[in-house]
């Protein structure tokens, strides 16, 4: 199952992040403290000004394909500040307490957030599962054949399995009543096992949760206190910020993207005193007021593409529940319909799906996919005090290799 190249260099942002950081050797700093403070303030204003764009985005554009890779595109410009910031400006601090206490807890939450990377690329990969069967039914209903029994029959039994693959996994839990109903709806009343359509084969476990993970992410997460700012000389701001924007992105693609056992319930404050605080909450607020619409709420992705594709496909399957034969104009002009509206829905997930997948690999600078495509070993790992990789992977994954 090919990886999307967001995962793959957002792997490789976090994997080069540790790498550097192995390196952090004792060295004579020569930046004032007022330039210091002038680098801080400068970074902290680019992500406000990076979740400022974000937030200004309207209704119609939120969550979308193209929102979310805005998201992860101002989540990887972050990242590459904040490593130059932490290991190249100031690497001489990296090691020193309470700095390597707070770049150890990030690098843990960092592995945790490539586990939920790889429940997001399946849940990327269900959509495109989605996308070849809405592909089927839009080709059963050619222009250029005529709507005979056999083409409704095809189109029926697809848009079965496209309703039924597109159950949450909460809801599936629940099989039987819940397939009767969608198996109802287009007019079966035989029921299926539902995990019969649970085609992908997962890269986590049954039992791994991504509303867990998240909150595994957030734990023990707060504002710096004033004692280790000074102790640090500021850098404890950079990374609680990096900290907060990593759980905010792990959260928002968990909410937009089919992921195993979905769940918002993590608790996310950041104090409005931060220049990027407000525009985040505001971000969190939006994606929780959307979550809240009733026809979002048993859905299993709040992506605007997978709204479309269960009105459309709803909507045709009822006209197709509906057809009787002889055909009559009237009905085959609104079937043709419902098939457009349903094309334009594929088209809208292949311009968005497609990009979502290959933008990285255009625009990322040929030297830092030279110097991070292999795979750290474990030595290198060990050598950064308390970092704990080790306890969960033997082999360090990179989703790039």
């Amino acid at each position: 199952m090919p990886a999307t190249e967001y995962q793959r260099s957002f792997g490789r942002t976090l994997l080069n992040l540790r790498r550097d950081s192995v390196h952090s050797v004792a060295e004579s700093s020569t930046t004032e403290p007022t330039q210091m403070e002038a680098e801080l303030e400068s970074f902290q204003r680019r992500v406000a000004e990076r979740f400022a764009d974000l937030n200004a985005s309207t209704s119609e554009d939120l969550l979308s394909l193209e929102w979310v890779g805005k998201l992860l595109d101002s989540f990887l410009l972050c990242q590459e500040e904040f490593r130059v910031i932490i290991v190249s400006n100031h690497r001489e601090l990296v090691a020193k307490p309470p700095m390597d206490r707070m770049v150890s807890e990030y690098f843990d939450r960092s592995v945790k957030a490539l586990d939920v990377c790889n429940a997001i690329r399946d849940g990327v990969e269900r959509i495109r599962q989605w996308q070849k069967l809405i592909e089927i039914v839009v080709c059963a209903f050619d222009r250029t054949r005529p709507l005979g029994e056999g083409t409704f029959r095809r189109a029926k039994k697809t848009l079965i399995e496209l309703a039924i693959g597109m159950l949450d996994d909460k809801e599936a839990s629940s099989s039987s009543s819940v397939t009767q109903h969608r198996n109802r709806s287009f007019g079966r009343n035989k029921e299926k096992t539902i995990g019969h359509f649970r085609s992908l084969s997962w890269s986590v476990s049954r039992s791994w949760s991504a509303s867990k993970q998240l909150q595994a992410l957030g734990n023990g997460l707060a504002p710096p206190r004033a004692g280790d700012v000074t102790a640090t000389s500021g850098l404890a701001v950079p990374v609680y910020t990096m900290t907060s924007v990593l759980l905010f992105v792990m959260w928002a693609l968990v909410a937009a993207i089919p992921c195993q056992d979905r769940g918002l319930q993590v608790h996310f404050n950041v104090p409005r005193s931060f220049q990027w605080g407000g525009s985040l909450m505001s971000l969190h607020d939006r994606i929780i007021e959307e979550s809240r619409k009733r026809e979002r709420r048993n859905s299993c992705g709040l992506l605007k593409e997978i709204n479309q594709i269960e009105r459309s496909s709803r909507l045709m399957g009822e006209l197709v529940d509906s057809v009787q034969f002889p055909l009559s104009e009237e009905k085959e002009v609104g079937v043709r319909e419902r098939v457009e509206e349903l094309g334009k829905v594929h088209e809208a997930l292949k311009n968005g799906l497609d990009p979502f997948e290959r933008k990285r690999r255009n625009k990322m600078d040929p030297k830092i996919t030279t110097r991070t495509r292999r795979l750290m070993n474990v030595v290198e790992i060990n050598d950064y005090p308390g970092s704990g990789a080790n306890s969960r992977h033997t082999r360090p994954y990179c989703p790039d290799c």
